[in-house]
């Protein structure tokens, strides 16, 4: 079998926020066509990874080559123009405006992006509230559906997920798990931030687990099983 380029590189990644020190040489890769999972306990650095691969994070250090190109210097704008996208926790939906307007706010950067009938093929619940449904109508599975398919019409080629279950009842959390897995059927990379390990497991080819700012283990797939003992101690699940 045939090895993936990697597509995204992270070496020796610092990142401040004012005065404190909160990434401390983060390595990690990921591959063309994967969905590596960034695992930890709250604080560890995981969204600050996710920020600084997106430039929102003003001090940083290190290297960040995204289809072999560096990206450490630039700021957000030219970082999504070539081809990353960001979902943050947060999701950002605008209560103001309906599924579809919401949808078309992202600016296409590149071709690729999935159109919007196919957003709502791989998201039927944002298709029935399509009429109407203004950003404060949507439950928060329905918000972190949207906040994801506004990211595919733009053409990005590595999607950056942060915490896409936090919140979300156990059979919104399998849709959006069955969406993940049909991204990554499509093509789309996706780097994926999340504190349920049991959902990440399911779905990652590859973990790094961050702790204090630093990469401290990596986990196939296949060595969930075996080393479980190990994950448990150091994410406390």
């Amino acid at each position: 079998m045939s090895v993936r380029k990697t597509i995204l590189e992270v070496s020796d990644l610092n990142a401040w926020y004012g005065e404190s020190h909160v990434l401390h040489g983060v390595d990690f890769e990921v591959r063309e066509g994967e969905v590596v999972s960034l695992l930890g306990r709250n604080g560890a650095g995981k969204t600050t990874t996710l920020r600084s691969i997106m430039g929102l994070v003003g001090r940083r250090t290190g290297s960040i080559r995204f289809d072999d190109q560096e990206l450490i210097d630039l700021k957000p704008d030219k970082v999504a123009r070539r081809g990353i996208a960001y979902c943050p926790e947060e999701r950002g939906i605008f209560a103001s405006l309906t599924v579809e307007e919401n949808l078309l706010l992202p600016p296409v950067v590149q071709k690729g992006g999935l159109p919007i009938p196919e957003i709502y093929e791989l998201f039927p619940n944002l298709k029935e509230r399509l009429l109407g449904a203004s950003g404060t109508r949507l439950s928060g599975g329905e918000q972190q559906m949207l906040a994801i398919g506004r990211i595919l019409r733009t053409g990005a080629k590595l999607l950056l997920l942060d915490e896409p279950t936090e919140g979300l009842a156990p059979v919104i959390v399998q849709q959006i798990g069955a969406s993940v897995r049909r991204l990554q059927e499509l093509g789309f990379t996706v780097l994926l931030v999340e504190q349920n390990f049991h959902f990440a497991a399911r779905l990652a080819d590859r973990h790094y687990v961050i702790e204090h700012g630093r990469v401290v283990d990596r986990y196939q797939r296949d060595d969930i099983k075996t080393r479980m003992g190990e994950l448990n101690e150091l994410l406390g699940v």
